[in-house]
């Protein structure tokens, strides 16, 4: 059987030095992730989609990584009680590249740590007919776990936790979705 693909979007802003700093240090989990059947592609908002969004089509690389992919990690901020936009133009310049697959989340912010960005996620992918896995990734006030030159400041272990188990959802979803997919193709 191929292995699982999981696409990791980046939706972190890359001008401040939390985001990259955030998309770093969940990228250097990801490719430590001990299932040997699992790659991870990495995609950059700024990659996927065009800036108005609606109706463009996306860029022919990332495309094919979003329609080839098992499941999706979404890696976003909040702000001001939602994600970035960017992000929506990307999502919106895909279709039924998402059906029938799984998506689960990182999110980063101030208190809420990201998770009223993902609420609103998880209503965008329902309408793009996503299994979205309950358990998410949230770091609150990430500004403060991040150094200057982007290495946690704080013990991050029980973050670290949150990764592998919702990577571990994710997958068990992203494979029996697959599967299911396989076996019959989805009706969207």
């Amino acid at each position: 059987m191929d292995k699982l693909r999981i696409a990791v979007i980046l939706a972190a802003n890359r001008r401040g030095r939390t985001g990259p700093a955030v998309s770093r240090w969940f990228a250097e989990l990801a490719v430590k992730y001990p299932d040997q059947d699992v790659v991870f592609d990495f995609l950059d908002v700024a990659e996927i989609g065009p800036a108005d969004g609606h109706g463009g089509p996306m860029a022919p690389a990332p495309a094919r990584t979003v329609a080839e992919a098992d499941g999706y990690v979404v890696l976003t901020p909040e702000y001001n009680h939602g994600y970035p936009g960017e992000l929506k133009s990307a999502i919106d310049a895909a279709r039924r590249e998402w059906f029938g697959k799984a998506v689960g989340f990182v999110s980063y912010g101030g208190m809420s740590g990201g998770l009223r960005a993902v609420e609103q996620l998880r209503l965008v992918f329902s309408e793009l007919h996503t299994a979205t896995i309950r358990d998410t990734v949230s770091l609150h006030n990430a500004q403060a776990m991040f150094g200057e030159d982007g290495e946690p400041l704080v013990d991050l272990a029980a973050s670290e936790a949150a990764v592998e188990r919702m990577l571990r959802q994710l997958t068990w979803w992203a494979l029996a979705l697959r599967e299911a997919r396989e076996r019959r193709p989805y009706p969207g």
